[in-house]
């Protein structure tokens, strides 16, 4: 089946197989392996990635659902080689250890962020409830989380 999806703002046209998951489109077609393969049962979270503005876990979409729409990667949250606030806050309050799940975290988080540019501590929880992080305990993440709001509004403001 052929189709065309968007990615971080460049468009792709590939034939795939109709059962495709949209994390090995990802992967495997267009070689943007920072989101992340963890259990294709959508417990894990590690593959979130924005469909259409919307996160979504990439090993439960197919990547024909995917033909027409604009896809977001971990990949498209840098511009012109500056990190995003999120990517800054999860190296500057250790919110990462192994790194596994630190794409579809960082994904996660910049949605939040975008739509609640001061979120809580219980609204960081609960916009990272469905993703696993079996190393940090979640103290640092949402540490992360509220340093890259906190440093969002300095740079918007700036």
């Amino acid at each position: 089946m052929n189709i065309t999806v968007t990615v971080n703002g460049r468009p792709y046209t590939r034939d795939v197989e109709p059962r495709l998951l949209l994390v090995h489109f990802l992967r495997d077609e267009l070689d943007l392996t920072g989101t992340h393969w963890g259990c294709d049962t959508s417990n894990c979270g590690a593959c979130v990635v924005w469909l259409d503005g919307v996160p979504v876990k990439s090993c439960t979409a197919l990547a024909v659902m995917a033909s027409g729409k604009e896809v977001r990667t971990v990949e498209g949250l840098e511009r012109d080689g500056e990190l995003d606030p999120v990517q800054k806050g999860f190296t500057e309050c250790h919110g990462l250890q192994c790194g596994f799940c630190t794409p579809g975290m960082l994904m996660t988080a910049r949605w939040l962020l975008d739509h609640h540019p001061d979120p809580s501590e219980a609204e960081i929880r609960e916009a990272v409830s469905g993703q696993i992080c079996r190393c940090t305990g979640y103290e640092n993440i949402v540490r992360s989380v509220r340093w890259a709001a906190e440093h969002s509004v300095r740079e918007a403001t700036s």
